[in-house]
C-alpha cells in the first residue's frame, strides 16, 4: 500500500470503519480464510485484501490496490473474463 500511495488511513477507514463491502471471500485460504473488500477514496475505488485471525480477532492486510478498469467490470466488483 505505500509502494502505491494508498494511505492506511483510507485503508483503515475500508476495513475497520466498514465502509467496504466483501465482494469475495476465500474461506478455504490458509493459513486463514481470507476476503476481497471493495472500497472508496474520493472518487478512486481500492481493493483491500485482508486474512482474518480469529484466535487474535485481527484482520492481516495482504495488499492493497487500485484496480485496473481494463480486468474488471465496471462498479471493480467482478473480475472481466479475458
Amino acid at each position: 500500500m505505500f509502494e502505491r500511495g494508498i494511505s492506511e488511513t483510507v485503508v483503515r477507514a475500508v476495513i475497520v470503519i466498514d465502509l467496504g463491502e466483501v465482494i469475495q471471500e476465500y474461506l478455504d485460504d490458509v493459513p486463514y480464510p481470507s476476503r476481497l473488500i471493495l472500497g472508496w477514496s474520493r472518487e478512486q475505488p481500492i481493493h483491500v485484501v485482508t486474512a482474518y485471525d480469529s484466535q487474535e480477532r485481527m484482520d492481516i492486510v495482504i495488499t492493497v490496490y487500485e484496480p485496473d478498469h481494463l480486468r474488471w467490470e465496471d462498479g471493480f466488483k467482478k473480475r472481466k473474463l479475458i
